[in-house]
């Protein structure tokens, strides 16, 4: 029996952790559409993480997905910080923001013991990590609930590392991918490959399941990755504008504007490579800045910022989050959207 089989999915589709559009109702949606619902918490607190899983144990649903970071923390460079400050400067000025008023605290936690202790409380099916994966002896409290791992690879070497180190399941992503890039062997982005050519390299180096992840919106891309030799997909922009998401009505409509279709990857928002749609704050910094803090800690200066704005009815300064393609995001019920995905791949 094949691992999404023994999960008992009904198809193999895998909706994307998607921290900020979503929260556990997207999850709940997939999962009851017979696909992997998945739930982004490397931005809740401990608290927010047991009640979206109490939520999960009552529904009667499963099996889920819980997403974590495994970065290596660091402490924030003061000096960086304040360079960083002073670039945002001309934008606090313009949108009346006080730079007293910037978050100092990083938006997100590595996987730890606490998170470990969460889970064994409620026993989800998949964990699944970006970065990596945490240390030895966290992924063995991860494997000890009965949970399978998942975990992001951009190169065919990070696959063969996530392999040696207890991996159940390879997420082969590809450059199109929204969102942050999952590297963690090598900074270098010119090492990135797209899905369709990263997929089956990685199936040859590796004997363990693939999951081919970016630039998949629709059953044709699912019936292609399915082709190749992938054992599922996972889709994130595609359910960017579902009911059940919790994408901003200027996200919504950014991606549903000719402005969705230019995407970049940029450092600006975190600190870290991540793809989103274009916007006024990467064109003006250049999407990818030595100005910006390291991640995450280059977030908090622009909180307050992003708030201003947004409370104009501008999204020039935040993040919108997107793949490179976002022609299959449509604005329905999550079910709905994956029924039309089932017919169209003959999956049925």
């Amino acid at each position: 029996m094949s691992l999404f089989a023994d999960l008992g999915l009904r198809y193999p589709i895998i909706q994307a952790p998607m921290a900020g559009v979503q929260n556990s109702a997207l999850a709940l949606a997939v999962t009851g559409a017979g696909c992997l619902g998945s739930l982004p918490a490397a931005m809740l607190s401990p608290i927010e993480l047991a009640n979206e899983l109490a939520r999960f144990a009552a529904s009667g649903l499963g099996p889920f997905n819980i997403n974590f970071f495994c970065h290596r923390q660091t402490e924030p460079d003061p000096i960086a910080l304040t360079g960083w400050q002073q670039t945002l400067a001309p934008y606090y000025a313009e949108f009346g923001v006080n730079a007293e008023a910037t978050v100092t605290t990083p938006s997100r936690a590595p996987f730890n013991t606490e998170h470990a202790a969460i889970l064994a409380e409620f026993n989800p099916a998949v964990v699944s990590f970006h970065f990596g994966l945490p240390e030895p002896s966290l992924v063995a409290r991860v494997k000890a609930t009965g949970a399978k791992v998942f975990a992001s690879a951009t190169t065919v070497a990070e696959a063969q590392w996530l392999a040696r180190h207890g991996a159940d399941a390879i997420i082969a992503q590809g450059l199109e991918a929204g969102g942050h890039r999952g590297h963690f062997l090598n900074e270098d982005l010119a090492l990135q490959q797209g899905t369709f050519t990263l997929l089956p390299q990685i199936l040859a180096a590796v004997d363990l399941p693939v999951i081919a992840a970016g630039g998949i919106v629709d059953g044709k891309g699912i019936r292609a990755a399915l082709a190749l030799g992938a054992s599922a997909v996972q889709m994130g922009a595609a359910f960017l504008c579902c009911h059940e998401a919790t994408t901003s009505a200027l996200h919504r409509a950014a991606i549903q504007s000719t402005q969705g279709q230019h995407t970049a990857l940029t450092n600006l928002y975190s600190g870290r490579p991540a793809r989103g749609i274009v916007n006024r704050l990467m064109r003006e910094l250049g999407p990818l800045s030595l100005s910006a803090p390291g991640f995450p800690h280059a977030s908090g200066a622009l909180v307050p910022l992003r708030a201003a704005a947004e409370k104009a009815g501008d999204h020039g300064f935040s993040p919108l989050w997107a793949g490179q393609n976002v022609s299959g995001c449509r604005d329905l019920p999550a079910a709905a959207l994956i029924a039309a995905w089932v017919k169209e791949a003959g999956l049925a």
